[in-house]
């Protein structure tokens, strides 16, 4: 049996990378807004946010998120913005991958299309909040760091007991930067 599921695996595995070179990487519009919606919903520890959100995300933010799609199923979605008073930090709110898509590489992906749009050569800094569970996403953001060759530092951002009333768990933030065009687009 266990056999059985390795062969599965690697079926699955050589089919993810074959239909890897057929992902489209793209802004988002806003009749991806509900299927956005239905991936974050798949996503847990993401937190969901409502629907009218995810058409903000998808239209209004459309030019700090990234879309992945695979023959017309969406496989990914990074929502950003760029913070307030700091137009050289880049808030990366929500990462989502399909089940399917996950350890495909797509996270890495979104995060150099996005950075590699000309609307955004003036970001120095990537910013995010992780909570200590997600420890997918901190392991993310730390190799992303590190293959920019650049500084991270994390504090808390939102803590637990001053922020959520010890409802949710300490958001930290993650600072990576600074960094540069040339290293964006090298890598």
């Amino acid at each position: 049996m266990l056999s059985t599921k390795n062969q599965t695996e690697r079926d699955l595995s050589e089919t993810l990378r074959t239909t890897a070179s057929q992902l489209q990487y793209r802004q988002p519009v806003a009749e991806d807004g509900f299927a956005v919606h239905r991936l974050i919903e798949r996503c847990p520890p993401l937190d969901p946010n409502s629907l009218y959100c995810n058409l903000l995300q998808t239209t209004h933010f459309a030019d700090t998120a990234v879309l992945v799609e695979c023959d017309g199923e969406i496989a990914a979605f990074l929502s950003a913005y760029v913070k307030p008073g700091e137009p050289e930090v880049l808030f990366v709110w929500q990462i989502a991958v399909a089940e399917k898509w996950r350890g495909c590489g797509l996270a890495q992906g979104m995060l150099k299309t996005l950075l590699q749009r000309p609307k955004l050569r003036a970001i120095q800094f990537l910013e995010t909040s992780i909570t200590p569970s997600n420890q997918a996403s901190a392991k993310l953001f730390r190799r992303f760091a590190a293959e920019h060759q650049a500084a991270l530092t994390t504090s808390v951002l939102f803590s637990k007991a001053a922020h959520f009333a010890g409802t949710h768990d300490d958001e930290v933030l993650f600072r990576i930067g600074p960094f540069g065009l040339d290293q964006r687009s090298s890598q």
